[in-house]
């Protein structure tokens, strides 16, 4: 390995990468265990164990609980953040993730856990511009890319605004999702707000997106603004952190 002046556990990491882009390591096929990996290195537990969150947190390897850690057979889907949210997809029928699976080549599907009235959490409630306990329509579902789970998202809907537009208490609210049903209902979508954030899985959170203990997500809490500035709804999505890379194209002009 190289550059003796790194971090024991990076300088593992790094010889890794280089077997799996030189296909020593293919796609699908099963990393080495801890013990392994401890006899081949000289090293201790926690030494290759930070090694391999490295590498999943690089999007090259996935854990799978009772399995063990594989290479994995697809790159991590690139959301852009800048393309996911234009009307031209609501308006072909598509909803975000829809055509971002698409774009990915991936095929999705959507499991919906929950559809019902929820007191709202008070991060919730600053950000809808209610008093927190308030009732407000809750739609949490994970959603899933070639059968492997990828997101839960919670989108926390205004009472008012629910109750006027139907559709958004089914488990499917019909051709372009949620945003495409606000819109036939004259709430025109203005701009989108979101808040990225890091931090480890719950254990609820590891088992619903099939990660390891301790596995990193991201957490991104979305705010979506009306042409009137009222916000129609927050949405708060948790990403398994090593299979998504976020890209925002940003203006420099301005």
């Amino acid at each position: 390995m190289m550059d003796e002046g790194r971090p024991r556990y990076l300088r593992i990491a790094e010889d890794l990468r280089h077997q799996i882009l030189e296909g020593t390591l293919p796609p699908g096929e099963r990393v080495p265990s801890e013990s392994e990996l401890i006899h081949r290195y000289g090293v201790a537990q926690g030494t290759v164990r930070k090694a391999m969150t490295e590498l999943r947190t690089r999007g090259l390897v996935e854990t799978f609980h009772g399995r063990g850690t594989f290479v994995r057979s697809r790159p991590p889907v690139r959301r852009k953040s800048s393309d996911r949210f234009r009307r031209s997809h609501r308006k072909a029928g598509k909803a975000a993730y829809l055509a971002e699976s698409e774009q990915a080549g991936v095929e999705p599907s959507v499991h919906v856990l929950y559809v019902g009235p929820v007191e709202v959490p008070a991060d919730v409630a600053h950000k809808l511009g209610t008093t927190s306990g308030n009732r407000v329509l809750a739609r949490r579902s994970l959603y899933f890319s070639d059968r492997a789970p990828m997101e839960t998202a919670t989108s926390y809907i205004p009472w008012d605004i629910a109750e006027e537009t139907p559709e958004l208490f089914e488990d499917n609210p019909g051709p372009g999702g949620i945003y495409a049903r606000l819109e036939d209902h004259g709430r025109v979508l203005e701009e989108f707000l979101e808040e990225v954030s890091a931090r480890l899985a719950t254990k609820e959170e590891s088992s619903e997106l099939a990660l390891s203990a301790g596995a990193p997500v991201i957490e991104l809490v979305r705010s979506a603004y009306g042409v009137d500035g009222r916000v129609l709804e927050v949405c708060a999505t948790v990403m398994a952190a090593d299979r998504f890379v976020l890209e925002y194209r940003i203006p420099a002009s301005g």
